[in-house]
C-alpha cells in the first residue's frame, strides 16, 4: 500500500485548496503561519443556545502569549441580534436588555472584527464547539467556509488531566464533572461572573495555560 504524502506537504496542499475556494481573499491571512506559542481565547453570548435559529449578542476575546493572558489585548462587542429578541429568561442569563445590545454592530461587522484579532492563531474555549458553530453561521455567507484555525478544548484538556489521575481500576468509569464552575474550583482559579463574554473568555484562557503547567510539571 502506498504511503500518503508528508504531513506538511498535505496541510500545504490543503492550505491552497481552502484558500482557492476562499470566498473573500482579504482573509487569506487567517491561513499563515500562527505567531509562536499565541492564542486566542474567545466567547459568545446568545439569544439561547440553537445554533440554526439564535442570534449571537456578544463576543469576548483575549490574546495568549506565552504564559501569559493579555487583558491589554483584547476585543469585546455587543451585537446587534438579527432576527431573535431577546426574552427575559436569556436577560436573567448574560444580563443584556434590548436597549444594550440595539446600538451593536451587526453580525457580519462583529465577525469580521473577531477574524482580524484572531488572525491564524489556534482557538481557545470552554463548550468551544457552540461558539464556533455561532461564528460559522455569519461567516460561511461571507466566505464560504468556518474558521480555520486550530481549535483547543479546555473541558478536554481537564478531562485528560483527571483521567491520567485515576488509578487504573477506576479508569473505566470516567465519571469527571466537566461543568465549569467544578473545574475552575479544581484548578484553584477565580471564578468570575459566568455569561459575560470578555469574563468567560478570559476564564477559559486561565484554565488553558493552569493546564498546560500541569500537564509540563
Amino acid at each position: 500500500m502506498k504511503a500518503g504524502p508528508p504531513t506538511h506537504w498535505a496541510a500545504a496542499l490543503k492550505r491552497e485548496w481552502m484558500l482557492y475556494h476562499l470566498g473573500d481573499p482579504r482573509f487569506a491571512f487567517m491561513w499563515d503561519p500562527a505567531p509562536e506559542d499565541e492564542w486566542v481565547s474567545f466567547d459568545c453570548e446568545t439569544t439561547g443556545l440553537n445554533t440554526k435559529t439564535d442570534d449571537i449578542i456578544s463576543i469576548g476575546a483575549v490574546r495568549i502569549r506565552g504564559n501569559r493572558i493579555m487583558t491589554t489585548e483584547r476585543l469585546e462587542l455587543l451585537v446587534r441580534p438579527e432576527k431573535k429578541r431577546l426574552t427575559a429568561d436569556s436577560v436573567k442569563v448574560h444580563r443584556l436588555r434590548e436597549q444594550d445590545v440595539a446600538q451593536g454592530v451587526s453580525a457580519d461587522e462583529a465577525v469580521m472584527q473577531l477574524m482580524h484579532f484572531i488572525g491564524s492563531r489556534p482557538l481557545v474555549g470552554y463548550f468551544l464547539e457552540f461558539d464556533v458553530a455561532m461564528i460559522n453561521r455569519v461567516l460561511f455567507p461571507i466566505l464560504g467556509m468556518g474558521l480555520p484555525q486550530p481549535k483547543i478544548e479546555v473541558s478536554a484538556l481537564y478531562y485528560d488531566y483527571k483521567f491520567r489521575q485515576l488509578p487504573h481500576h477506576a479508569r473505566d468509569s470516567r465519571d469527571i464533572d466537566l461543568r465549569f464552575d467544578n473545574l475552575m474550583k479544581d484548578l484553584g482559579l477565580p471564578l468570575w461572573p459566568a455569561h459575560d463574554a470578555l469574563n468567560d473568555a478570559i476564564m477559559a484562557a486561565l484554565a488553558f495555560l493552569k493546564l498546560r503547567q500541569l500537564k509540563a510539571g
